[in-house]
């Protein structure tokens, strides 16, 4: 039977650690550690984006990773700078309806996180209730607004061929429609906006109940129907004096699909603090949505918001876990391939050292053939050169306290043995006839 040299422990552990070390390196290549640093998209100074923005700073801060913020001209201006890859933005706060996977196949999302209501607010008698009515009217819109909105006004028949459409931003398009300059002024906002406040506990103002809501929400799978309860802005006073039923938007939060996924496991935390309370529309826990009709949400995010922290999460902070999972990842790899090394290694030892015996086997058989013919004296030397050759031939092949180099060198020696015998019976022959 074959025996084997036993390995020493110090060679053993040196194995081990080249073997780490090579698949330490492996995973800073292919998973390199994530950045300390990320930027985000956010909008003007003072807007609601910016509040979330400065939230999820301080959450990320306690992960040590640093979220500088971008400030934007608004939505619109963030989503051309999370699709360029040269802007150094990596998160954009963004109104649903702006684009979509099929516009934007760079991007993913990390679901959505809050309501963005579509406030109507108007002067006068009429009573307006359908989006058909605005037809005619003087409608003050900021930018981003007017994008989402254009496409469910056209369906209404609502398009700046019958209708003027200035496209101010907010404080401009208020004061317009303070003015009397405009009939009707549109916003994306959040209820808790100063704005929003000052208009709905203004008498002159109107608020738009859309009558049409649920059925726009069928169609346009970014919105959403909303009801602004009766007497919920002032009890007291009763505002409103009814419930209204409001289109709303739902705003996104988009990264690239290249993000670090260890990026996108914190961003989901940060998110899950900032936008998981109980609000005048939500309950808590709603958001961040697991689900975004107009982009898939990262695996990552999904995990989180699903499973919550994982089991080292819970109980390390994130940047030991962080080191923990990568030296898991490590181990797992040193297991996956010093198991099957150890386990096939002597199998293919075992191989090689036969099928170098067995070659010189066949050399050894190709002399033992040739005895069994008429020789010459100069055949016989001949043939005890390549005798010697495969002698010296086995003389280094590995493992040579085996059985089967015992085997090889007992018939080398009988060979051996022959061919003297008959060089010297090749010798007498030469000498008799001479």
């Amino acid at each position: 039977m074959l025996g084997f040299n036993r390995w020493h422990p110090f060679e053993v552990l040196a194995v081990i650690l080249c073997i780490a070390g090579i698949s330490w390196l492996a995973l800073a290549y292919f998973i390199p550690a994530r950045p300390s640093t990320i930027a985000i998209a956010m909008s003007f100074k003072g807007s609601s984006y910016e509040r979330f923005a400065l939230g999820y700073r301080e959450t990320l801060s306690r992960s040590h990773l640093t979220l500088n913020l971008h400030p934007t001209d608004g939505p619109l201006d963030n989503l051309r700078l999370i699709k360029d890859q040269s802007s150094g933005v990596d998160v954009a706060l963004l109104f649903g309806g702006l684009t979509n996977s099929e516009q934007s196949p760079g991007l993913i999302s990390l679901g959505r996180i809050a309501f963005a209501p579509i406030w109507i607010f108007y002067r006068g008698t009429e009573t307006l209730e359908r989006l058909t009515q605005l037809k005619g009217k003087r409608i003050a819109v900021p930018a981003a607004t007017r994008v989402v909105l254009e496409q469910i006004l056209a369906a209404h028949g609502v398009n700046s061929d019958n209708t003027t459409m200035s496209p101010l931003a907010s404080p401009a398009a208020a004061k317009a429609f303070k003015d009397g300059e405009v009939d009707v002024f549109v916003l994306i906002i959040e209820l808790n906006a100063p704005l929003v406040q000052a208009l709905l506990r203004d008498p002159t103002v109107r608020l738009m109940s859309v009558t049409q809501a649920e059925a726009l929400a069928r169609v346009y799978p970014f919105l959403t129907r909303l009801v602004l309860p009766q007497g919920v802005i002032d009890f007291e006073r009763n505002i409103p004096t009814n419930d209204v039923s409001l289109i709303a938007d739902t705003q996104a939060v988009l990264v690239r699909k290249n993000l670090h996924p260890e990026l996108i496991y914190l961003l989901a935390q940060a998110l899950s603090e900032e936008h998981g309370r109980a609000g005048i529309f939500q309950r808590a826990g709603d958001f961040p949505t697991v689900t975004d009709p107009e982009f898939p949400v990262a695996q990552d995010a999904l995990d989180f918001y699903k499973n919550g922290p994982s089991f080292l999460d819970r109980y390390l902070p994130f940047w030991m876990t962080s080191y923990a999972k990568r030296t898991i990842a490590v181990l797992l790899t040193v297991i996956a391939i010093v198991l099957p090394v150890f386990s096939y290694a002597p199998k293919l030892y075992l191989w090689f050292v036969r099928d170098k015996m067995s070659k010189l086997y066949r050399r050894l058989r190709i002399v033992d053939k040739a005895l069994l013919t008429e020789l010459t004296a100069a055949g016989v030397q001949s043939l005890q050169t390549d005798l010697d050759n495969i002698d010296r031939a086995a003389s280094i092949v590995p493992m040579r306290n085996s059985d089967l180099f015992f085997d090889l060198r007992t018939h080398i020696d009988r060979t051996r043995a022959h061919l003297a015998a008959r060089l010297i019976e090749a010798r007498s022959q030469t000498a008799r006839v001479a």
